[in-house]
């Protein structure tokens, strides 16, 4: 097992399967772009399924999550997913994604065994999704959305950042869009993992104005702590339910105590904190053909090692030094 000195057990693996993206979103990137790994850097695909597969055998991980960069950019995708399925036990498999090509991919991605998908759109108007994302394909999004309903991939997740001045308008048009869709809307506060490192705290838009907002139109329902567990997101009911809402609230009210969650970016290296300054490299032990045992060990020698929590209430917090799309989400 993953286990911390804390005592938590980590039982879901995020996997970033590249660092590329292929939208410019303000509060991620510059709009010119990152030096993106090189393919050498890269963990390959049999690389991959063999650090999920010991994560899942060996070390107690039961749900695996997709993530980038955009994860649709790595090549032979539904191969990496039907792997990852056939292990024994089977591990719960999801995907985060900006929904660009899904459309295309999200029957390819169910049959290999995909489970659901998490999709970003932070805003229903095309024109500012175009101003936060600096590409024009806001329509690619929905139409992502709309296919991979229709393939099965069940619940399909929304993530939206609000951002003041462009978006903090829309959440409750939003979540009335969610609810006609039948999607499972998640808002997400903005964090300090992007590459220009001009995040700020008093800039942002945080979950009790993103609540305040929703409640001018519906009315909602916190649930209990029983049935949130360990998830990241706090959950409403809304006006009675069967609809919920959830809001991802790292920054001002953080779930460290209850993370379950072990990283592994896209070239090897394992991060037991989304902010983390310290990494652990697997890729080294992989192709210098350390076993299955010894690869596990280093792993659960680097969980051991996790902090309490992120240090988001720190005065002397540092961002890391990797943004988001090199970390994965």
């Amino acid at each position: 097992m993953l286990v911390d000195t804390y005592g938590r057990v980590a039982t879901d693996l995020r996997v970033s399967l590249t660092d590329r993206c292929n939208l410019r979103c303000t509060y991620c990137m510059p709009e010119e772009g990152l030096r993106w790994l090189g393919k050498p850097e890269l963990l390959t695909d049999d690389e991959i399924v063999r650090l999920v597969r010991i994560a899942v055998t060996g070390l107690g991980v039961t749900e695996v999550r997709f993530t980038g960069g955009e994860p649709l950019l790595r090549p032979g995708l539904p191969g990496i997913v039907e792997r990852c399925a056939a292990l024994e036990p089977r591990p719960r498999l999801s995907l985060t994604t900006n929904g660009i090509g899904l459309a295309r991919i999200a029957p390819a991605l169910r049959a290999a065994g995909l489970d659901r998908v998490n999709v970003s759109l932070d805003t229903l108007r095309p024109e500012v999704f175009k101003t936060l994302t600096r590409r024009d394909r806001h329509r690619d999004v929905v139409e992502g959305l709309l296919a991979a309903r229709a393939a099965g991939l069940d619940p399909v997740k929304v993530n939206t950042v609000l951002m003041p001045g462009l978006n903090d308008d829309e959440a409750p048009d939003l979540l009335a869009w969610a609810i006609e869709n039948g999607y499972e809307l998640r808002f997400i506060e903005q964090m300090p993992l992007d590459a220009q490192h001009g995040w700020q705290r008093d800039g942002m838009i945080t979950a009790g104005d993103v609540l305040a907002s929703l409640r001018t139109r519906f009315t909602l329902t916190a649930e209990g702590e029983e049935i949130r567990g360990s998830a990241p997101a706090e959950r409403w009911l809304v006006d009675g339910g069967p609809y919920r809402v959830g809001v991802i609230a790292s920054v001002t009210r953080p779930f460290c105590a209850a993370c379950d969650r072990t990283r592994l970016t896209a070239d090897g290296q394992v991060r037991t904190c989304l902010f983390a300054r310290e990494e652990t490299d697997l890729r080294a032990a992989l192709r210098a053909g350390e076993p299955d045992e010894e690869i596990a060990r280093i792993w659960r020698r680097a969980m051991w090692g996790k902090k309490a929590g992120s240090g988001l209430d720190d005065p002397a917090f540092l961002q890391p030094d990797r943004p988001m799309s090199a970390i994965g989400g």
